[in-house]
């Protein structure tokens, strides 16, 4: 922690900054350095992961962003004071909208934002800019699944349980997620009564773990979801009563599995049928079960329908909404749950409500103080609105919070190249990210433990997120940034507050009555430690007040007839598949020691020392044809473009199939190469399944 940082002698007790356990900590500053230490908590029960451990080095970076940066006429970013910078985006906010209308500006938001934060650029997009151009980098990580719950239960939260009720479990299905490096806490709830099962390309160190792996060929979940389902239903592990009192539609979804019988599973995807029928069998027999998915899954163009397929597998062996049993996500970033549920999204209101209802409309214009006509409609999808800046007839301004897409966005070439086609692209972050270098301002905002606010985790569980140290002088909060040019748009200063307590008590009533209800929880009774999840509607006068909601379901779906809904599902091909070309599967992840796009991580000595470099890792036989060895360096090329990284042999992949993660920067982006094409439910791009080919780095021309 730098010297000048004026918060020493002082301590709170916040969450990790990281993914969405939204583990326990405690933050103490002295003498000019933070500390950190773990606090007994549910999801995390006093661990932390490598991340976690090394959080308070990020508040260090170097190149810490502390005043902001105004990119003059000859071309580079220069210091420029805060009125310079708010004005001039307002002015040129302004002049584009007058000329080319309030779609001509969009905003791009984050799932790490806080909730206050979330809910206050939502409303800024639509009532100071009213632009229906607004998405965020959430759609790349939890759209499809949410789409899918929300189809199947009326209701979308990432667990619908807590995370502790899944170390009681007798079996857990694991399909395309890799919590061993992800989330590594969460580990000790998933194996301590459970046999588990893993779906996933990769023996990563999760399916090492695991009783039984299956390893599909990427882009055939879908399949083998519908095979598992043919076998619980033939091998009579179908909870018929349970199907018959709580369910809705499985007579279509039928019609669809009957025709995936295990021989043709393991023609497309590979898997053998004798472990299609112990992975059943597991799960058919144990006492409490649960499914649960992960981006594997669900980072397709098919996502939704794949995702909706384990649903409707775990609806017939009867587990949603049985006490002990269930159905859930593993949502990705920290406040990936809140992230989607306060108006960030292109299609959605606070409170999980849908943009295109009249109701949730009024509701949320009598909150904001403006007309119901006046709030835009929904607009373009996360990558869909990336791939329309600077054309004709997409946005001419890109406002962004909370994200780094030049690392993040698939096709990544392509939406770098949309960028720097803007009038004016407008960056909040707190370090120079690879989206803030080509910015034509960039405003130096505060990191999590210098503000407080509040977060969402996995399991729909409100917390409260503490500050620990001051800011840097020159740094200011998303929220002053969002009141500033509020301000300067001509809205009454007491309409965007910059005091997170005051936004969330108006995002209170703003929820009050959607889908995701926080109107009955209060700063106040985080702060006394009551375990809080969503929904929690405000009690009326003189009754007590509502305790949360922990396990959902448990009476009745969230549907006016209680059903849940089974999904007419089948397997198609994904948008592109080896061929003479490009004849290899190319996948995407993470690795335990970075996060995203790495702009916090790369930041870290200790974590750029356990993985700084991007590596593509291949079987031994696969880099034995591509002229490869251990440690050399490889090209990795498909139709949109190549990215270069170190080989790492390893015989946990599979002989078709490559794989690359997605943290780093320049020339070694995983996301050159990834596909653009979209779910058409959840417009989620398909990150998890490219055709490439892999050659040496020395044989590349000059």
């Amino acid at each position: 922690m730098p010297a000048d940082h004026p918060a020493a002698g002082r301590s709170a007790d916040t969450h990790c900054p990281y993914c969405a356990l939204q583990c326990a900590t405690r933050l103490t500053s002295t003498a000019g350095e933070v500390a950190v230490s773990s606090r007994d908590f549910p999801v995390n029960q006093g661990g932390l992961c490598q991340k976690g451990w090394t959080a308070p080095a990020v508040l260090a970076a170097p190149d810490r962003l502390r005043t902001p940066l105004v990119r003059g006429t000859d071309g580079e970013l220069a210091p420029a004071d805060w009125d310079m910078a708010l004005d001039l985006i307002a002015e040129r906010l302004s002049a584009l909208r007058a000329d080319h209308g309030p779609d001509s500006v969009a905003v791009f938001g984050g799932g790490g934002l806080t909730n206050e934060k979330a809910y206050a650029l939502g409303k800024f997009a639509r009532t100071v800019l009213r632009t229906s151009q607004i998405d965020y980098n959430g759609r790349f990580c939890m759209s499809s699944a949410a789409a899918a719950a929300s189809a199947a239960f009326g209701l979308d939260r990432g667990l619908p349980f807590p995370v502790t009720d899944l170390g009681e479990a007798d079996a857990i299905l694991l399909a395309g997620a890799n919590p061993a490096e992800t989330m590594p806490p969460l580990m000790r709830h998933l194996t301590r009564t459970a046999e588990l099962v893993v779906i996933d390309p990769r023996r990563t160190p999760t399916a090492q773990r695991a009783a039984l792996h299956l390893q599909p060929m990427p882009g055939t979940d879908l399949a083998l979801a519908l095979g598992l389902l043919h076998l619980a239903v033939t091998e009579g592990y179908a909870d018929k009563d349970y199907l018959e009192n709580r369910t809705s539609g499985f007579d279509e979804a039928w019609a669809q599995a009957v025709t995936w019988w295990p021989e043709r599973v393991e023609h497309v995807t590979g898997v053998p049928v004798e472990e299609q029928r112990a992975a059943v069998r597991t799960l058919g027999e144990a006492g409490n079960a649960y499914v649960l998915t992960g981006r594997g899954a669900e980072q397709h163009s098919k996502g939704t329908d794949t995702a909706a397929a384990f649903i409707n597998l775990a609806l017939a062996l009867g587990l949603p909404g049985t006490k002990g049993s269930g159905y859930g996500t593993l949502t990705g970033q920290g406040n990936g749950q809140g992230g989607r549920e306060h108006g960030q999204k292109a299609d959605q209101l606070p409170g999980y409500r849908s943009i295109s209802d009249p109701a949730a409309r009024a509701h949320l214009a009598e909150v904001w103080g403006v007309a119901p006509d006046s709030l835009p409609g929904p607009g373009r999808s996360a990558y869909e609105l990336l791939a329309a800046l600077g054309t004709r007839d997409g946005p001419r301004a890109l406002l962004v919070f909370g994200s780094n897409p030049v690392v993040s966005a698939p096709h990544a070439a392509h939406v770098t190249r949309r960028l720097s086609a803007l009038d004016l692209l407008v960056v909040a972050d707190f370090v120079p990210s690879e989206t803030a270098a080509l910015a034509d301002v960039v405003l130096p905002v505060t990191q999590w433990a210098e503000e407080d606010g509040t977060v969402t985790n996995l399991e729909g569980r409100v917390l409260r997120r503490r500050a620990a140290v001051d800011a840097p002088a020159g740094v200011r909060t998303d929220l002053e940034v969002l009141h500033g040019l509020a301000v300067r748009a001509g809205t009454p200063a007491g309409r965007f507050p910059a005091r997170p307590r005051e936004v969330f008590e108006e995002l209170r009533r703003a929820s009050r009555g959607g889908r995701a209800d926080y109107s009955g929880i209060s700063y106040d009774r985080l702060e006394a430690g009551e375990a809080l999840h969503w929904p929690c509607p405000e009690a009326p006068a003189g009754q007590e007040r509502h305790p949360g909601t922990p396990r959902l379901f448990l009476d009745r779906f969230a549907y006016p007839d209680g059903r849940a809904r089974l999904a007419p599902v089948t397997h198609r091909a994904a948008d592109e598949s080896p061929g003479e070309d490009f004849p290899l599967f190319a996948t995407t992840g993470r690795v335990q020691a970075q996060y995203q796009s790495g702009a916090q991580t790369r930041r870290v000595p200790e974590l750029v020392a356990a993985a700084g470099e991007p590596q593509v890792e291949m079987h031994p036989d696969t880099a034995r044809r591509a002229r490869l060895t251990d440690g050399a360096m490889a090209v990795v090329r498909s139709a949109r473009g190549r990215t270069l990284a170190r080989v790492k042999v390893t015989d946990t992949a599979r002989i078709d199939t490559v794989f690359l993660p997605f943290h780093f920067q320049g020339a070694g982006r995983a996301n050159l190469i990834t596909n653009p094409a979209l779910d058409p439910v959840s417009h989620m791009p398909e990150f998890k399944v490219s055709a490439v080919t892999v050659t040496p780095a020395t044989e590349e021309p000059t």
